[in-house]
């Protein structure tokens, strides 16, 4: 089973869980596994069927620009991250 750390901006969401274990191939099905345990939880990972801006992904410690179709592992850990700006 994947983990998934829960940042703890949305952990209202799973009832205070930090982490969670669940199923997919990539992101964007652990996301839609994730909101069939979690209602609410896509709306606040994902804005117009990509993930949203203000969000990075790390995929065993390995951030990765692809979104939603970020490959994971059975044994994979998922991070999601405020995207950090600057200039």
């Amino acid at each position: 089973m994947v983990t998934v750390f829960i940042p703890p901006q949305l952990r209202d969401l799973t009832d205070g869980a930090s982490q969670v274990e669940t199923e997919g191939r990539n992101v964007g099905q652990l996301i839609d596994r994730l909101e069939s345990q979690f209602s609410g939880i896509r709306a606040r990972l994902c804005r117009d069927g990509q993930l949203s801006p203000s969000l990075q992904v790390s995929v065993d410690n390995v951030m990765s620009s692809r979104g939603l179709f970020t490959k994971v592992q059975p044994d994979s850990e998922v991070h999601f991250l405020p995207a950090i700006g600057g200039g």
